[in-house]
């Protein structure tokens, strides 16, 4: 069993990461002889940083070490680290200072009355995700876009499962794929940061290590992110390929879910289909709704 404290592994496995993602001339120094890493070595980072190999390799190794601030500073520094990770790093090194708490209380996850009536009057698809990345809630608009939830039991319902599952990998062949699923790993490495115990989050990284390779080599990555945007094509039988704006805004909670939101550039061709596919979608409701009256 790992005796280490939880954080300080994240903290261990995120500098090891970061490490290994920088070359010897990405920092001024001569590569040297054969080398057995293709990253900097421990030593190299601990002399930029201005510490000693031994403190700096107990910090990567989880050991029972409390860096400050100012040590934290200068490794930030040494690995050029931007201003989300450097937070990351913070976050993670402050929480390392703190004992394991005895017991942990996870209250379950809602989403409030007000945002369902939000999803319900907003005219293009948008989604609720929890802080694992279930999918909580959404509205008409995103069913029509992403397919019916109902067909999946509902510990199913997370999208990262859904984006590694296997009966889908048919999407791979997309070329914003990878970018996509960088993007809900990091959200899901910014949760960890808060709770690296969390049972969910144990459940869904545990699986997806196991059964995929493409997860793990992701995930070893530790990028994170906070909030992210970015564009995605959708190929949809009935209308075609339509391509959306996606942004993520959070809501209420500490940490709280987020609102998945997809747009459309107004008057384009895009925007054209998506309200195409509004009403095909919007049809098909009300005919099933009178097969069941």
């Amino acid at each position: 069993m790992d005796s280490r404290h939880p954080y300080a592994r994240e903290l261990g496995d995120f500098l090891r990461a970061r490490r290994s993602r920088l070359r010897p001339h990405d920092v001024g120094l001569e590569p040297g002889g054969r080398r057995k890493v293709s990253g900097l070595r421990r030593e190299e980072l601990a002399l930029l940083a201005g510490l000693s190999t031994d403190y700096y390799q107990r910090i990567e190794q989880g050991r029972e070490v409390r860096p400050s601030d100012d040590v934290l500073d200068a490794l930030a520094a040494a690995l050029g680290l931007d201003a989300e990770e450097r937070r990351h790093l913070l976050t993670l090194a402050h929480a390392a200072r703190r004992p394991v708490p005895a017991r942990v209380t996870r209250d379950p996850e809602r989403v409030p009355d007000s945002t369902r009536r939000l999803l319900r009057v907003t005219d293009t698809p948008a989604v609720v995700l929890g802080r694992h990345l279930d999918l909580l809630d959404w509205n008409p608009l995103a069913e029509a876009l992403l397919g019916s939830p109902d067909t999946y039991p509902p510990d199913r319902l997370n999208m990262l499962l859904l984006l590694f599952d296997d009966t889908r990998t048919g999407e791979r062949t997309c070329p914003d794929w990878e970018r996509q699923a960088l993007d809900y790993i990091g959200m899901m490495r910014a949760a960890v940061a808060t709770d690296p115990t969390h049972p969910r989050a144990t459940a869904i990284v545990g699986e997806l290590s196991i059964r995929s390779a493409e997860f793990r080599r992701l995930w070893a990555r530790h990028d994170v992110r906070g909030s992210v945007s970015g564009t995605k094509t959708f190929r949809v039988p009935e209308v075609g390929e339509i391509v959306l704006d996606w942004d993520t805004y959070p809501l209420p909670g500490n940490p709280g879910p987020v609102m998945l939101v997809f747009t459309a550039e107004p008057g384009s061709a895009d925007a054209d289909r998506l309200r195409l596919l509004a009403s095909l979608h919007a049809s098909r409701s009300r005919a099933a709704d009178q097969r069941f009256s």
